[in-house]
Parts: structure tokens; sequence; C-alpha cells
């Protein structure tokens, strides 16, 4: 998406006049979808926060109508716009243009008559019969010249052919090589699937006294969901630990979930727990937790022993958090609340000392474009170094808060090296009681996982002259 075409225009809501009025499933899913394409196009708000107001039976396909379109929004653009004569003046005929390109050319579960007709009935119904003409036209134009379009698509450039933006197409073929980079663009543009992650087995109890955990494996969670009609598979790259769900599998009704026996995240979030090395009855700090998935992680490995503060800088992800760890029957032991990871202070803590910290910083999330499908459309130099600001400032305040000896993560969702090693080597320039232990780094679609970045630094005063 190379313009800026997209200016405030509310739609007019059409209501029904009689019962055999009403709309069906079809067209009202792509209404739905159409209300948020256009807000997310002049706002730029978060399309994954609209959801909710989609009643839930049609909640699934209007996710799909709306990534798809969102992901692939430079292709669609380019693509129709090589069947306009003149830019539509008004934001809902291009989202509903793009919104119905995208079912013809990349939705193949779809049927073409389905894709043209309820996404120009579902534009009337909101907009009015004025608005139709140019869509249903340029919808079938599409259909009629299949050869033309594939030439286009194939003939673009690859960020116009793969949708992303053509800085980070430019830093991506710098960084990892041309190949590499458009392997990635791809993995972008794949559907992310649901991912189950397994608790760690160790001891637990509270009031010091330990017993069991009955967490189950990945094996018995595969025996399990299987039981229940569920066709899981083990992760190709993390089988001890990971599985597959199909496309479109329901999480909250598969055996084990509301009784917090598993996780939904991507295998990528390990990685960063991993680097902690936590144990039972340590101290720890997860400073930028939201949505908590590390957190449980690390309760399950520190067996509910010890002390475990949550933390997020947003009110609504502190309660998001708070209803996690409460399916996971760990809101007893975790203490979250609010706090501003770049100015909290030792004393917000009752003055001691971390012997763990994690710190995952916010970040481009260009390792995640596969599930954060807008994310890429938000990225350039100018937000990258704003973010640069903010993750330094994080690091810089929470290592003062670190016990000799003790351990602190830094992590991203980025690919970036601006964003990750070299935040890190920067610091240990500055830092020389600090040292790298380990890192790591994940880079699609290597390992068939989310991109992630981690480095463990270890708080050493004694080898240095300087003592905070």
């Amino acid at each position: 998406m190379t313009d800026n075409r997209f200016s405030a225009s509310p739609f007019r809501p059409t209501p029904y006049s009689s019962p055999a009025d009403k709309a069906d499933d079809g067209t009202l899913s792509r209404m739905d979808a159409l209300r948020i394409l256009e807000e997310w196009m002049n706002t730029e708000a978060f399309p994954d926060r609209m959801f909710g107001r989609v009643p839930p039976f049609r909640r699934g396909f209007v996710m799909d109508l709306v990534y798809t379109t969102v992901r692939n929004i430079r292709l669609l653009s380019f693509v129709t716009d090589a069947f306009l004569k003149a830019d539509p003046e008004r934001p809902y005929v291009r989202a509903a243009l793009f919104l119905g390109a995208a079912q013809l050319l990349l939705m193949d579960d779809i049927a073409d008559y389905a894709g043209v007709s309820s996404t120009v009935e579902a534009l009337k119904r909101l907009a009015g019969a004025s608005c139709t003409g140019l869509v249903n036209a340029v919808l079938r134009n599409l259909l009629r010249n299949p050869e033309k379009v594939a030439r286009m698509r194939s003939d673009a450039p690859l960020a116009v052919r793969e949708s992303h933006t053509d800085e980070q197409v430019a830093r991506w073929s710098r960084n990892f090589g041309p190949e590499r980079a458009e392997a990635i663009c791809k993995w972008d543009n794949t559907a992310a699937g649901v991912t189950v992650l397994s608790l760690p087995n160790v001891a637990c109890g509270s009031g010091g006294q330990a017993s069991p955990v009955l967490y189950p494996t990945v094996a018995e969670l595969l025996v399990s969901f299987r039981e229940a009609g569920v066709e899981a598979t083990l992760h190709p790259f993390f089988k001890t630990r990971a599985l597959c769900l199909p496309h479109g599998s329901h999480v909250d009704k598969l055996p084990g979930f509301a009784e917090g026996l598993f996780s939904i995240q991507d295998p990528a979030t390990l990685e960063a727990v991993r680097l902690l090395d936590i144990h039972p009855g340590q101290r720890v700090l997860d400073a930028c937790a939201s949505p908590g998935g590390k957190t449980v992680q690390i309760a399950a490995l520190m067996g509910r022993t010890g002390e475990l503060i949550a933390m997020d800088c947003w009110t609504d992800r502190v309660a998001m958090m708070r209803e996690n760890f409460s399916r996971f029957r760990l809101d007893r032991f975790i203490r979250a609340g609010k706090g501003d990871a770049k100015r909290v202070r030792l004393s917000d803590f009752d003055g001691k000392r971390f012997d763990r910290i994690l710190a995952d910083v916010p970040c481009s999330n260009t390792g995640v474009q596969r599930r954060r499908v807008d994310a890429r459309w938000r990225f350039d130099a100018k937000r990258l170094s704003e973010l640069n600001e903010v993750q330094t400032a994080i690091l810089e305040n929470l290592s003062g808060m670190l016990a000799p000896g003790g351990r602190l993560v830094y992590s991203t969702c980025s690919i970036e090296p601006e964003e990750n090693r070299q935040i890190v080597e920067a610091f240990l320039r500055r830092h020389s009681d600090f040292r790298l232990a380990e890192e790591s780094v994940l880079v699609p679609p290597e390992s068939e996982c989310d991109g992630a970045y981690a480095a463990a630094l270890v708080y050493e005063p004694e080898k240095s002259a300087f003592h905070r």
C-alpha cells in the first residue's frame, strides 16, 4: 500500500424493512468485515481489538476475511487499481474492493459468486445502492481476466507480490539475503495456526510444602485431544513441548483448557523462558508480561514457590493477565499489577532485588507478522527509532533491580538487529558488570515458528570497579 487515499467517512446503516429483508450469514459476515476494515483504514486501530463486536458464531469467518485482506492489502490495491479509471472517493468502496478481491484471488474455499454477490450486498446495506456499481464491475472484471491478473502478480516486485513495505524487503534482503527475505515474506502471508504448549512438571505447593504438578505431557495431550475428535499433530521442531491444532479449532472446548492444563502459545516464546534458567524459590519479575503466557511457564518452573510478579503498563492488559492466571489457578501465586517498566523502582517492590527479570519489551513485531497482520504497515524507520529509545530505557531501568549473580533476559518478537543484538551490545558497552551468558535468534520460517530474539544478561558486580 503506497498511498493515503483513505479519508474518514462513516458507514450509513440501512435498517431492515421486514423479516424477509434480513441478510443471510454470508452477507452479515461481510458487513462485519467491512466495518472493521473501514475503521482500520481510517484510524489504524488494531483489527484484533474489534472482533469482540462480532457474534461468536460468525467471528471465525470474519477474522479470516479481515486478516486475509489486511495482510495482502498492498497486492489487492495494486491489482484493483488496474481495473479502475479513477480513485473511488469514498473509503468504504475501497474496503469493499479489497475485501472482494481478497476472496476471489486468495481464498480458494469461497465460491466466486459468493465473493462478489455477498460483498456487493453487504456494501449496499451499509452504504446504499449507489456505491455498489463500481465494486460489482471491478470484481467481475477480475473474474473475466484471470491471465492478466496472474501476469500482474508474477511480474510485480517482491514487496508488492508478497504485500510488504519496500523498506522491510530491502532491510531483510540486506540482513538475510534475497532468498531468505522472500521466504520471510511468504511465511508472513501464511495463516497462523494454533499451537498448544505443555507446562513443565516440577514440584509445586503452597506454604513451602512441595507436591507434584499433574500437568499432562505432550503425548498425553495428544491422546486426550484425539479422543475429543481433534486431530492434533506434534510440532515438527518442538515435539516434546508443542502440538499443532487444525485451523479453526475451538481451543476453549479442548479437554483441559478450562482447568489450565496447557497454554496457547507459539513455541518461540519458550526460548526467553529457557534463558531465564528458573528455579523454585526465586524472586522473579516479568516486567512486560501481558497476556501472561510466559509468566505461566515461569510459574510452573518455579513450582509455585518463591515470589513471582507480573507487570504491564496498560490497565486492560493487567485485567487480561489476571483472567488468564485465574484459569491456570495461579492468581494466588502470581502478583499481577500495573507498572511502567521504564520508570518503576525497587521501592515499588519492597526494595528487594530480583533473582530473575524478564524484559519482553515492546517491539516492531516483525517476527510475528503472520499473527499481527497489520504490524507490517506500521513499520518504518521513525517508529523503529522510537521503539529503540523505549527498549533501551526499559533495559537500563530494570537492570538496576537485579541481585548479584542474577539473570535478566531481554527479549523481543522482532527480527531487526537494531531491536535485538544492537541494543544488547550497546548495553554491555555501558555496563562492564554485566556479561552475555547466551542468546537465541529465531528467524522465520526457521523451525516453523515465530521470529524471536532473547539474550540472557548476568549481573556480576564483583568483576567491575563500578557497583550500582
